[in-house]
Protein backbone atom coordinates (compact mmCIF):
# COMPACT_ATOMS: atom_id res chain seq x y z
CA UNK A 1 0.00 0.00 0.00
CA UNK A 2 1.29 3.37 -0.95
CA UNK A 3 1.42 6.68 1.40
CA UNK A 4 -0.72 8.31 -0.92
CA UNK A 5 -3.24 5.35 -0.38
CA UNK A 6 -2.86 5.29 3.35
CA UNK A 7 -3.09 8.65 3.89
CA UNK A 8 -6.69 8.26 1.90
CA UNK A 9 -8.11 5.65 3.85
CA UNK A 10 -7.22 7.55 7.16
CA UNK A 11 -8.85 10.50 5.76
CA UNK A 12 -11.58 8.94 5.11
CA UNK A 13 -11.67 7.55 8.65
CA UNK A 14 -11.27 10.54 10.10
CA UNK A 15 -14.32 12.44 7.79
CA UNK A 16 -16.63 9.39 8.21
CA UNK A 17 -15.99 9.93 12.16
CA UNK A 18 -16.47 13.85 11.90
CA UNK A 19 -19.90 13.18 10.19
CA UNK A 20 -20.95 10.46 12.92
CA UNK A 21 -20.01 12.56 15.99
CA UNK A 22 -22.53 15.45 15.36
CA UNK A 23 -25.37 13.64 14.19
CA UNK A 24 -25.44 11.45 17.31
CA UNK A 25 -25.25 14.96 19.76
CA UNK A 26 -27.47 16.49 16.85
CA UNK A 27 -30.23 13.63 17.09
CA UNK A 28 -29.95 13.87 21.02
CA UNK A 29 -30.39 17.43 21.08
CA UNK A 30 -33.48 17.07 19.20
CA UNK A 31 -34.78 14.43 21.07
CA UNK A 32 -34.38 16.81 24.54
CA UNK A 33 -35.71 19.78 22.96
CA UNK A 34 -39.74 19.83 22.37
CA UNK A 35 -42.65 21.97 22.19
CA UNK A 36 -44.79 22.56 25.55
CA UNK A 37 -48.32 21.70 25.29
CA UNK A 38 -51.35 23.21 26.95
CA UNK A 39 -53.45 19.90 26.09
CA UNK A 40 -52.64 16.84 27.39
CA UNK A 41 -54.51 15.35 24.15
CA UNK A 42 -51.70 17.31 21.80
CA UNK A 43 -49.16 16.03 23.78
CA UNK A 44 -50.33 12.01 23.71
CA UNK A 45 -50.91 12.57 19.90
CA UNK A 46 -47.30 13.39 19.44
CA UNK A 47 -45.70 10.09 20.55
CA UNK A 48 -45.19 7.31 18.55
CA UNK A 49 -48.58 5.02 17.08
CA UNK A 50 -49.49 1.99 19.09
CA UNK A 51 -47.98 3.50 22.36
CA UNK A 52 -49.52 1.61 25.45
CA UNK A 53 -50.38 4.39 27.94
CA UNK A 54 -48.94 3.58 31.53
CA UNK A 55 -50.38 6.79 33.46
CA UNK A 56 -52.55 5.26 35.88
CA UNK A 57 -52.26 2.49 38.34
CA UNK A 58 -54.85 -0.08 36.48
CA UNK A 59 -52.75 0.26 33.08
CA UNK A 60 -49.90 -0.46 34.96
CA UNK A 61 -51.51 -3.28 36.70
CA UNK A 62 -52.28 -4.95 33.13
CA UNK A 63 -48.36 -4.29 31.87
CA UNK A 64 -47.32 -6.07 34.99
CA UNK A 65 -49.53 -9.24 34.79
CA UNK A 66 -48.98 -9.28 31.18
CA UNK A 67 -44.56 -9.25 31.83
CA UNK A 68 -45.21 -11.46 35.04
CA UNK A 69 -48.61 -12.49 36.04
CA UNK A 70 -49.07 -12.07 39.42
CA UNK A 71 -47.34 -9.63 42.25
CA UNK A 72 -44.72 -10.88 44.11
CA UNK A 73 -45.52 -12.19 47.61
CA UNK A 74 -43.71 -9.28 49.87
CA UNK A 75 -43.45 -9.76 52.86
CA UNK A 76 -41.71 -13.64 52.66
CA UNK A 77 -39.13 -11.85 50.50
CA UNK A 78 -38.94 -8.81 53.26
CA UNK A 79 -38.47 -11.34 55.85
CA UNK A 80 -37.21 -9.61 58.89
CA UNK A 81 -36.00 -6.63 57.26
CA UNK A 82 -32.96 -5.10 54.72
CA UNK A 83 -30.50 -6.36 57.32
CA UNK A 84 -32.63 -9.67 58.28
CA UNK A 85 -30.81 -12.76 57.48
CA UNK A 86 -31.35 -13.96 53.77
CA UNK A 87 -33.05 -10.68 52.35
CA UNK A 88 -30.73 -10.11 49.67
CA UNK A 89 -30.82 -13.40 48.77
CA UNK A 90 -34.69 -13.45 48.54
CA UNK A 91 -34.43 -10.33 46.50
CA UNK A 92 -31.92 -11.81 44.26
CA UNK A 93 -33.27 -14.97 43.91
CA UNK A 94 -36.94 -13.30 43.31
CA UNK A 95 -35.35 -11.20 40.21
CA UNK A 96 -33.43 -13.67 38.53
CA UNK A 97 -37.07 -16.05 38.55
CA UNK A 98 -38.87 -13.35 37.53
CA UNK A 99 -36.76 -12.25 34.48
CA UNK A 100 -36.57 -16.22 33.24
CA UNK A 101 -40.18 -16.27 33.19
CA UNK A 102 -40.30 -12.74 31.38
CA UNK A 103 -38.66 -13.94 28.26
CA UNK A 104 -40.01 -14.11 25.23
CA UNK A 105 -43.03 -12.11 26.58
CA UNK A 106 -44.69 -9.84 23.89
CA UNK A 107 -45.10 -7.20 26.14
CA UNK A 108 -41.29 -6.73 26.23
CA UNK A 109 -41.43 -4.81 22.82
CA UNK A 110 -44.32 -3.06 23.62
CA UNK A 111 -44.20 0.82 22.92
CA UNK A 112 -44.88 2.53 26.42
CA UNK A 113 -45.49 5.71 27.85
CA UNK A 114 -44.87 6.72 31.13
CA UNK A 115 -44.91 10.53 33.07
CA UNK A 116 -41.90 12.17 35.34
CA UNK A 117 -43.00 15.24 36.96
CA UNK A 118 -41.13 18.79 35.83
CA UNK A 119 -40.66 22.22 36.78
CA UNK A 120 -39.63 25.00 34.05
CA UNK A 121 -36.38 26.20 34.85
CA UNK A 122 -34.37 29.04 33.74
CA UNK A 123 -34.99 30.21 30.46
CA UNK A 124 -32.17 29.73 27.63
CA UNK A 125 -31.52 32.89 25.06
CA UNK A 126 -29.81 30.95 22.86
CA UNK A 127 -32.31 27.74 22.42
CA UNK A 128 -35.66 30.31 23.01
CA UNK A 129 -36.77 27.68 25.64
CA UNK A 130 -37.20 26.83 29.23
CA UNK A 131 -34.61 24.45 31.03
CA UNK A 132 -36.78 21.34 33.01
CA UNK A 133 -35.97 20.24 35.94
CA UNK A 134 -37.12 16.87 36.44
CA UNK A 135 -37.77 14.39 38.75
CA UNK A 136 -39.47 10.82 39.15
CA UNK A 137 -43.37 9.94 39.62
CA UNK A 138 -43.92 7.04 42.13
CA UNK A 139 -47.46 5.33 41.18
CA UNK A 140 -49.19 2.58 44.21
CA UNK A 141 -50.54 -0.18 42.81
CA UNK A 142 -51.35 -3.81 43.85
CA UNK A 143 -48.34 -4.89 43.16
CA UNK A 144 -46.34 -2.05 44.85
CA UNK A 145 -44.84 1.46 44.45
CA UNK A 146 -44.04 1.87 40.84
CA UNK A 147 -41.23 4.22 39.27
CA UNK A 148 -40.33 4.11 35.68
CA UNK A 149 -36.02 4.48 35.05
CA UNK A 150 -35.23 6.32 31.77
CA UNK A 151 -32.58 5.94 29.81
CA UNK A 152 -30.82 7.43 27.03
CA UNK A 153 -32.54 10.50 28.22
CA UNK A 154 -30.90 13.81 26.64
CA UNK A 155 -28.51 15.26 29.54
CA UNK A 156 -30.40 18.51 28.45
CA UNK A 157 -34.37 19.05 28.03
CA UNK A 158 -35.79 22.16 26.74
CA UNK A 159 -39.47 22.97 26.63
CA UNK A 160 -40.33 25.64 23.84
CA UNK A 161 -43.58 27.59 24.79
CA UNK A 162 -43.88 29.60 21.09
CA UNK A 163 -46.36 32.29 21.50
CA UNK A 164 -46.88 31.69 25.40
CA UNK A 165 -43.24 32.24 26.32
CA UNK A 166 -43.50 35.85 27.61
CA UNK A 167 -46.25 34.78 29.58
CA UNK A 168 -44.62 32.22 31.37
CA UNK A 169 -41.26 34.46 32.01
CA UNK A 170 -43.30 37.08 33.85
CA UNK A 171 -45.44 34.68 35.62
CA UNK A 172 -41.94 32.80 37.17
CA UNK A 173 -40.23 36.63 37.58
CA UNK A 174 -43.32 36.89 39.77
CA UNK A 175 -42.19 33.90 41.84
CA UNK A 176 -44.73 31.43 40.80
CA UNK A 177 -43.14 27.74 40.04
CA UNK A 178 -44.38 26.24 36.18
CA UNK A 179 -44.56 22.71 37.13
CA UNK A 180 -45.31 20.67 34.18
CA UNK A 181 -45.73 16.65 32.96
CA UNK A 182 -43.08 14.97 31.12
CA UNK A 183 -44.07 12.21 28.84
CA UNK A 184 -41.13 9.72 27.96
CA UNK A 185 -42.01 7.14 25.55
CA UNK A 186 -40.14 3.91 24.67
CA UNK A 187 -39.16 0.34 24.96
CA UNK A 188 -38.27 -1.67 28.10
CA UNK A 189 -34.39 -3.20 27.67
CA UNK A 190 -34.79 -6.60 27.74
CA UNK A 191 -32.08 -7.84 30.13
CA UNK A 192 -33.11 -5.38 32.89
CA UNK A 193 -36.60 -4.69 32.00
CA UNK A 194 -37.91 -4.77 35.53
CA UNK A 195 -36.12 -4.54 38.92
CA UNK A 196 -37.78 -5.33 41.86
CA UNK A 197 -36.59 -3.63 45.30
CA UNK A 198 -38.00 -2.30 48.57
CA UNK A 199 -38.62 1.17 49.39
CA UNK A 200 -36.57 3.36 51.11
CA UNK A 201 -39.43 5.18 52.71
CA UNK A 202 -41.98 3.05 53.53
CA UNK A 203 -40.56 -0.20 55.68
CA UNK A 204 -41.93 -3.49 53.96
CA UNK A 205 -43.48 -1.46 50.80
CA UNK A 206 -42.41 -3.20 47.64
CA UNK A 207 -40.90 -1.66 44.67
CA UNK A 208 -40.67 -2.23 40.93
CA UNK A 209 -38.59 -0.44 38.33
CA UNK A 210 -39.86 -0.91 34.87
CA UNK A 211 -36.63 0.25 32.51
CA UNK A 212 -37.07 2.03 29.46
CA UNK A 213 -34.96 3.08 26.94
CA UNK A 214 -36.54 6.61 25.88
CA UNK A 215 -37.53 7.10 21.65
CA UNK A 216 -39.80 10.05 22.47
CA UNK A 217 -41.03 12.70 24.76
CA UNK A 218 -43.90 15.54 25.18
CA UNK A 219 -44.42 18.13 27.62
CA UNK A 220 -47.56 19.74 28.69
CA UNK A 221 -48.05 21.89 31.56
CA UNK A 222 -49.40 20.56 34.93
CA UNK A 223 -52.65 22.39 34.66
CA UNK A 224 -53.22 20.99 31.24
CA UNK A 225 -52.82 17.34 32.59
CA UNK A 226 -56.34 17.10 34.20
CA UNK A 227 -57.55 16.19 30.88
CA UNK A 228 -55.56 12.64 30.66
CA UNK A 229 -57.25 9.98 29.68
Amino acid sequence: MTHHTVWSVLGAGLLALVCVGPTAAQAESELGVRPLHREFSAALASLPPQTQLLLKSESIERFLTALDGHPPDWPTVYGQGHHGPGHDERLFALNRERDAGRVGKDALHWMIAFVWLGELSRFDQEAGGFHVALGPKFTRTGWGDVRFKHEDLPATLIALAGGETTDLRIRQQQGERIEIEVLMAGRLIEEESLVYDFSHEAEGQGLIMPVVRIEALAFVLAEGADQRP
